[in-house]
Parts: structure tokens; C-alpha cells; sequence
């Protein structure tokens, strides 16, 4: 079907003021466009979300979906906000055009404890106008949030040596310990370093290139040596909570399963190299029932899913165990030989 078109004016400022009416009107409906698509990607979010409260929260599928949502949304998100910084059309084209949709931006909640810099602006103590004096009648306070950028810094430790004027005895301090013998990664680094990788799933290889940026050059292969080397240094805590934990009396468990690299698979034919394994947990927290022990989380890794994997894990627990019908667990729950339960089950209402 023809459209019927509007016979255009011979008036160069007439055509002008028509072309600045239609980008105006262009511009407000890309902006409603993504305004509207944002609103369905929360929407699908939200959908999500009900459906993993709903089929309970063991549903990795749709924890998955709401995780590929939240980018997409954020993607779109960060195309209204660039949008909203540009210079307003509805400025240049005057009062009459209609204002496009704004999203609601949250404000930054700030900690009391975040440090504070105050900068004050002085207009001076002469009147600019009659060069008469000026006294203070009150002040604008504006806040912006700053971020002061990680730095890494070479800490140079000396021991001196000295010698006895009588008898020549050599004496010099002890060198001090080393999360990692010989390396020179200190404990706050190694930290970073196993916080951003395991925590902000940020490879080691990005790592070195942030490094790099900094000023410092650390090789991929050093990164993994020291994570290595720190991971047998937390060894020994990581076996004192899983023991504080599994001391309890009354237990929460699940596990959940988790995407693990592994290059071999590459060699049989399985281009991804990607496995299956999983992330087992277990929950002490005796505040709903007025305990007065602070919760605690321990997990274990196991590339599989068979039952002996939790009924290691909690080889030397007693008590009650809240978890799901999973059949591994069921061997817990068995008498031993003298009859005697050790584990009892409280069933999972997910």
C-alpha cells in the first residue's frame, strides 16, 4: 500500500527546521527502543528468578540463563547511559519536543569508614565587584567518589652485619619468613593475586598484563608457581575450618557443579577441554536457634559426583545433616555395625 507523503516547503530554513524535527523525533524513539529493550531483559531476569525460586536453587540451568541476562542487560544498560551523556537533541530543538525516557540510576552507598578528603574553594577576601570585604554566609558541599589506583611498591629489606670490637663475633638479624621461600611476592600480593583469579575469575595471563601496565613484568608461569606455592601455604588453614566446621553438630550441605579446564580432553577429541566437577558444601550457621558459634562455610573439589566424595568429607561428623535426597548421602545416614546412627537426616524443603 502507497504512503501518502507530505508535499515538502521550497523554504531552505522551512526544509532545515523539518530535518532538526525529525532527528529529534529519531532520537527519542532509539532511546524509548532501548528503554523498552532493557525493561524486557529485567523483566526476563525477573521471570528467572522466580523460576529458580520456584524449582529450587539447585537449578544451575536457569542460574546460568540469569547470569547470560544480567550481561545482556548491563550491555544495554551501558548504551542508555552513553546515550543519556550525549548532548540533549531536545535542547537544540526547543521546549516543544518530547522528553525521552530516563532510566533511574542508583546512588553509591558509601561506608562511614571510607576515607575523606575535603577541598575548599575560596573566592578570596575582596569583593571581585568593589573590592569590599567578604564574610562567609554559608557553603555548597558537592561529593564525588574517587578511586586511588593499586600500586605495587619494592620493599627493600637490609640486615645489617656487625662484629665484636673484642671478641669478633659476627651479628646479624634473622631474614624474615617468606610466604613464598625465595620468591618476592609479598603476603598482601599474593593475596591480590589469589582474590582476583579465584574470587574475580581473573585469569593469571590478564594479571601479568595489568602488571605489566604498572611497571612490573611478571611472567604468567611465575604467577602459577606462586599461586601453587601459596595454596600449600593455606593449606593448613583450610584443614583447620573444614575441622571447626564438620565439629558441628548440625550441618547444611549441597553441591553444585562447576566448569573445570582440562587440556587432555583436547587429545580425545573433545575440542573445549572442558569437565564437569563439583563444588561441595557445607553450611554451620546456629543463629536461628540462638547458637552462639559464628557461621562458617567449608568446601571441598571432587571431579565427580559419587556419594564417597561427602561421606569422606564428613567422616568424622555426628549430628544432624539438612540436604537434598541426593543418594550419596544416604550411606550417612545408615546404622554401624553396633546399630549406632551417627548422622541423622533433616530432609531439604527445596
Amino acid at each position: 500500500m502507497a504512503v501518502a507523503s507530505t508535499p515538502l516547503p521550497d523554504d531552505l530554513d522551512a526544509l532545515k527546521a523539518i530535518i532538526m524535527a525529525q532527528q529529534v523525533e529519531i532520537t527519542r524513539l532509539s532511546a524509548s527502543e532501548r528503554a523498552y529493550d532493557a525493561l524486557v531483559q529485567s523483566l526476563k531476569i525477573r521471570i528467572a528468578r522466580l523460576q529458580k525460586q520456584k524449582f529450587g536453587t539447585s537449578s544451575e540451568k536457569i542460574e546460568r540463563e540469569i547470569e547470560q541476562l544480567e550481561l545482556l542487560l548491563e550491555d544495554v544498560e551501558i548504551a542508555i547511559a552513553a546515550a543519556d551523556t550525549a548532548p540533549e537533541a531536545d535542547e537544540q530543538a526547543g521546549d516543544d519536543a518530547a522528553p525521552s525516557p530516563r532510566r533511574r540510576r542508583g546512588k553509591p552507598r558509601v561506608s562511614e569508614t571510607t576515607p575523606r578528603e575535603r577541598i575548599v574553594l575560596d573566592p578570596g577576601e575582596s569583593c571581585p565587584s568593589c573590592g569590599g570585604p567578604l564574610r562567609l554566609v554559608g557553603e555548597d558541599v558537592a561529593e564525588i567518589l574517587e578511586f586511588i589506583a593499586a600500586k605495587l611498591k619494592v620493599v627493600e629489606t637490609a640486615r645489617l652485619k656487625k662484629s665484636c670490637r673484642h671478641c669478633e663475633t659476627m651479628v646479624q638479624p634473622e631474614a624474615p619468613s617468606r610466604p613464598v621461600p625465595r620468591g618476592m611476592a609479598g603476603p598482601g600480593l599474593l593475596a591480590h593475586i589469589l582474590v582476583s583469579k579465584f574470587d574475580d575469575h581473573l585469569p593469571l595471563y590478564r594479571q601479568s598484563e595489568i602488571f605489566a601496565r604498572q611497571g612490573v613484568e611478571i611472567p604468567r608461569s611465575t604467577l602459577i608457581d606462586w599461586c601453587g606455592q601459596a595454596v600449600a601455604v593455606l593449606r593448613p588453614l583450610v584443614a583447620l575450618i573444614r575441622q571447626e566446621v564438620t565439629g558441628s553438630d548440625h550441618l547444611h550441605a549441597d553441591d553444585t557443579p562447576i566448569q573445570v579446564l582440562d587440556p587432555r580432553l583436547r587429545q580425545i577429541g573433545k575440542p573445549r577441554g572442558v569437565k564437569e566437577g563439583r563444588i561441595w558444601t557445607y553450611l554451620r550457621d546456629p543463629r536461628p536457634w540462638g547458637g552462639s558459634d559464628p557461621p562458617a562455610v567449608a568446601y571441598w573439589f571432587s571431579p565427580d559426583r559419587k556419594g564417597i566424595n561427602p561421606q569422606t568429607h564428613l567422616a568424622n561428623f555426628s549430628g544432624i545433616l539438612q540436604a537434598d535426597a541426593y543418594a550419596g548421602f544416604k550411606e550417612l545416614y545408615k546404622p554401624d555395625a553396633r546399630g549406632a546412627v551417627r548422622v541423622r537426616e533433616a530432609a531439604c524443603w527445596a
